[in-house]
């Protein structure tokens, strides 16, 4: 006959392995996060930092002996902003990968296209970069974002510019997929609260490089603002054609174009630029002495000066780390995605907002800033708009 002690050894294996059972890539020393970036398409220059940052995060805690004993690894596939491409890479890490949770998934397009499928398996869908409504909207268990909605942000911006800066003939240059739809809403919304409405619009194609003609009708359209719903490459390329014709009109581009690159890429042609944002970019001048250290860390390891990509990728990371600290030892799905909505987090070191999340509410922040290009750099122009 076994003795109690036995017996009650067998019994908490039992239990710790139907613990398991519902949660897929927990071990009981690992947790399998899984992220799908574009790491050689056309915002790989976005995707490599989020990455990079990640994995930096992911090192310090597992240096530190991992979350309740368990070490967390990152599992990238690059889907290079092709949601074709988004789709096998989602399946594989549903499936054979067997990933607990999926952070950061780069791009509104890959997002629309894998996150039904991530969600249907149960596996928690965090953080994305894809500020549409869908992310958050309809409430479910596994929906959780930070990034402010499209609509909401360029809603609030664009009727900012307009009111505190007079302009009279907004127009709209968006890629043709979900991510321009959603901002170009949200632009014509802001203008319809001021009894107004766009002059012009005109759309790429995305991964294009040539916008000569969508600048040539736009200058046409004799708009004094062209709100940009872009990315870095395609920001820069917009500007630098409308600058080498001489046109000098003010434009304002989502925080998908908010990056340091955007002025190393664009130098004296996009200056000036309007910019919405979440937090300050890491610039080394300045910094205080933590934001210093972290800065001096990420470039030791990196052989690169870190950018506000590099600070979000280290936010969402240790986002994850905080949900997953207060699930328990005994981490489930069910315990995270309860922890996670419980979670509330105060300002950090980068000038981030703090993050709110509620049993009724997985959007965790609502509003963004306005900045600007200025001598070469980025400055924070507002407050969080509303």
């Amino acid at each position: 006959m076994k003795s109690l002690s036995q017996f009650f050894a067998v019994a908490l294996l039992a239990a710790s392995a139907s613990a398991l059972a519902d949660a897929p890539g927990v071990s009981h020393d690992r947790i399998r996060v899984a992220s799908i970036q574009d790491l050689s398409g056309p915002i790989a220059m976005l995707g490599t930092p989020v990455r990079d940052a990640m994995q930096m995060r992911f090192d310090e805690v597992n240096a530190a002996g991992g979350v309740h004993g368990r070490t967390i690894e990152l599992l990238i596939e690059d889907a290079a902003y092709d949601p074709k491409r988004a789709v096998l890479a989602a399946r594989k890490l549903v499936q054979r990968d067997q990933a607990f949770a999926f952070l950061a998934n780069m791009g509104t397009p890959v997002v629309m296209a894998t996150m039904p499928m991530i969600v249907e398996a149960g596996r928690p869908h965090l953080f994305p970069f894809a500020p549409h409504e869908l992310t958050y909207t309809p409430q479910h268990p596994m929906k959780f974002q930070i990034f402010a909605p499209y609509q909401d942000y360029m809603d609030a911006a664009v009727r900012y510019m307009v009111t505190e800066r007079g302009y009279e003939r907004t127009c709209l240059l968006y890629q043709d997929d979900d991510y321009g739809l959603e901002v170009m809403r949200g632009v014509d919304a802001g203008l319809g609260k001021l009894g107004t409405e766009l002059v012009a619009r005109t759309s790429y194609k995305r991964g294009a490089t040539d916008f000569s003609s969508q600048v040539a009708r736009l200058r046409a359209a004799e708009c004094d603002l062209v709100v940009l719903a872009t990315v870095v490459r395609e920001t820069v390329a917009t500007m630098m054609e409308a600058r080498k014709i001489g046109w000098d009109v003010d434009m304002l581009v989502t925080a998908s174009g908010y990056s340091a690159q955007t002025h190393e890429l664009g130098g004296a042609a996009v200056e000036g630029l309007y910019g919405v944002t979440v937090m300050p970019h890491p610039y080394a001048e300045g910094a205080s002495p933590e934001l210093a250290d972290w800065i001096d860390r990420y470039r030791t390891r990196f052989g690169v000066a870190p950018n506000v990509w590099s600070v979000m990728g280290y936010v969402i990371a240790d986002l994850f780390v905080q949900g997953a600290e207060l699930a328990g030892p005994e981490l489930t799905v069910q315990s995270f995605v309860t922890a996670m909505a419980t979670l509330n987090t105060e300002g950090d070191i980068f000038g981030g907002p703090a993050y709110r999340f509620t049993a009724d509410d997985h959007l965790g922040n609502r509003s963004g800033r306005l900045a600007q290009i200025r001598d070469g750099r980025w400055q924070i122009l507002t407050d969080y708009l509303e």
